[in-house]
């Protein structure tokens, strides 16, 4: 687990905006096509924040690299969803270390 890197991941704003977006994925994209299981298509998520789509990326990449969310490419779209086992092993590392 990379403490830093999830750190820095959570002190964006609408990082956390993301991550509470993909928690409740069926109440905030219930109009995607797709399976929700699958994830959350980036397009989605993109308009959801009303962000350049290269902001959008940036932040995905960022909560990625920190584990906090994973990505699955079908056909030509990405769909994303969060790594409910890291987010716990934080949490968990989070109430014993403080």
């Amino acid at each position: 687990m990379q403490i830093d890197a999830i750190h820095k991941a959570l002190a964006n704003p609408m990082r956390r905006q993301i991550l509470g977006w993909l928690k409740e994925p069926h109440v905030h994209f219930a109009h995607q096509e797709h399976n929700l299981d699958v994830g959350v298509c980036a397009g989605l998520i993109d308009a959801q924040t009303g962000l350049a789509q290269s902001t959008v990326s940036a932040h995905l990449a960022a909560l990625q690299r920190a584990g906090l969310i994973t990505s699955r490419k079908v056909g030509q779209w990405i769909y994303y969803k969060r790594n409910e086992e890291a987010i716990k092993a934080f949490l968990d590392h989070m109430n014993e270390g403080l």
